[in-house]
């Protein structure tokens, strides 16, 4: 019975980030690397993994050492903390997936600065536990990776006419637009409209907001309202 509690309990910390916190397209975070290297869908997936592995192994090892950690420099440590797992992946890809280390570029190292892994980290991993940290962290890079992907596939397939590499159609019969800064935050702002308009429809009401007319205070409360 406990086991399934506990289940129940973490769950909504691994599915939040799909949709409900999505941290692209409801939060609004980590803009700059996603308009920048959604171009091609290998430097989206890229990027994607490299920063759901920062944050899982940031996420974790905050939690551990949240009650170590000092209040007034939390922020220098966790710094620290993502400045030093970014230098590892970063060596990793370049070791073993240099052509993805190519298509990053700058943007890999500066992982360290993305605001949803200080994010988390700072308002998240730091108040809560490691199994629940970690859930966190799967759940927000699940959602970058597939916000990120949805809007490279996007931009891609109708800006260079091909998918993951492969032709579809010839480039010259594409809108470039789509691959230029222009086209980026136009597919970005419809994801986003996409996603807040998903959102709101599987948020449920609940039972004031379905007995709220019958309550009758409500009517008092809008009149006071209304006097001021």
């Amino acid at each position: 019975m406990n086991n399934a509690t506990e289940k129940e309990r973490l769950l909504p910390e691994l599915t939040k980030g799909f949709l409900k916190e999505n941290p692209v397209l409801r939060l609004v975070l980590g803009t700059c690397p996603t308009l920048a290297v959604s171009t091609t869908i290998t430097g989206a997936l890229g990027m994607g993994a490299a920063v759901t592995l920062v944050l899982l192994c940031s996420n974790a090892i905050v939690s551990a050492l949240r009650r170590a950690i000092p209040d007034k420099v939390r922020i220098p440590a966790y710094i620290t903390i993502i400045a030093t797992l970014v230098t590892a992946v970063q060596m990793l890809v370049k070791a073993f997936v240099p052509a993805v280390d190519a298509t990053l570029g700058i943007y890999l190292p500066l992982i360290t600065v993305n605001c949803i892994i200080l994010g988390r980290a700072d308002g998240y991993a730091n108040r809560h536990s490691v199994s629940a940290s970690v859930l966190d962290a799967l759940g927000m890079g699940a959602g970058f990776t597939a916000a990120i992907f949805s809007i490279a596939t996007i931009r891609e397939v109708i800006g260079a006419g091909r998918f993951a590499g492969l032709t579809l159609f010839p480039s010259a019969f594409a809108p470039l637009i789509f691959l230029l800064p222009p086209g980026g935050f136009f597919v970005y702002g419809i994801l986003i409209a996409v996603a807040n308009k998903l959102a709101r429809r599987k948020r449920k009401p609940t039972g004031q907001d379905s007995h709220c007319a019958a309550c009758g205070v409500c009517a008092g409360c809008q009149k006071g309202v209304e006097a001021i």
